[in-house]
């Protein structure tokens, strides 16, 4: 077994041949320096050579260069979709499936696109076809896979909320972290949820098998996701904060209840 990269500490600091091996998608990035590092029209433009697609590449830039603001997530988005709407047209589905399993994190991230604002899959299909990447072994991936299904988690709310619901009961923290990253009520990067916003309640179907999750990065989430609710709703923040104590006064509770109650109690 390789022993794992732990990255540069700033981009100039990249060795010039991981550079180019990050632009050519031969490898994942160690850290969010290299992420960051990454030129992603370089690397589109890698991809579709080598998979003999180098007539999107145009089409896809051009998506790109319309971007009001350029960061690495609006990038990702832009060429994402840029790939999903060129295999809709094309049938594509060979490259599509390629993408899935790519050994580069990134394009694993566009591959989250294809299906997350894939809308000839209905909300529960493309929760059960994200969950691979719910459960990806890289930061990045993760954090981008529930972006791309976030818009329909909102907008199908009821729907969304009960099948994340099972989520919670399997083994895998990222999957369990999934269901509560992905339906905070206002998040990082995203727009809110706004019946969450005011009725945090429905979320309790979630958040009520992870109250003392033996996982750091789910406590974590759990305790931002009531964080968030408590910006809008600080009564019921503080009402559920207390009951989960006197019902499961664990570390794990006791952590993710000093992390929910942090902008009340600063």
């Amino acid at each position: 077994m390789t022993e794992k990269r732990k990255g540069a500490r700033s981009i100039k600091d990249i060795p010039a041949d991981i550079l180019v091996q990050l632009n050519r998608g031969e490898i994942e990035t160690a850290n969010l320096t290299e992420w960051l590092a990454v030129d992603q029209k370089l690397l589109l433009a890698n991809l579709l050579k080598q998979n003999n697609r180098l007539e999107y590449l145009q089409s896809i830039l051009s998506r790109v260069d319309k971007l009001k603001k350029q960061t690495v997530n609006t990038i990702n988005e832009a060429i994402g979709l840029g790939i999903l709407d060129l295999a809709l047209k094309n049938q594509d589905e060979e490259f599509l499936s390629k993408l899935s399993s790519h050994q580069a994190d990134l394009v694993r991230c566009w591959a989250a696109y294809t299906i997350g604002r894939n809308d000839t899959f209905n909300t529960m299909e493309k929760l059960k076809r994200i969950q691979p990447f719910a459960s990806d072994t890289h930061f990045g991936v993760r954090e981008i896979c529930w972006m791309t299904v976030r818009p329909d988690i909102s907008k199908n709310l009821t729907e969304s909320l009960s099948i994340l619901s099972e989520w919670t009961k399997y083994d895998n923290e990222n999957i369990r972290r999934f269901a509560s990253e992905s339906t905070r009520p206002r998040g990082v990067w995203c727009e809110h949820i706004s019946e969450l916003k005011q009725n945090p309640g429905l979320g309790l179907e979630i958040l009520e098998p992870l109250k003392s999750d033996s996982s750091r990065y789910v406590q974590d989430s759990v305790g931002n996701w009531l964080n968030d609710a408590s910006k809008s709703q600080p009564e019921f923040v503080v009402e559920i904060c207390d009951e989960w104590l006197r019902e499961s006064s664990t570390k794990e509770t006791q952590y993710i209840v000093k992390k929910a109650l942090r902008t009340i109690r600063k």
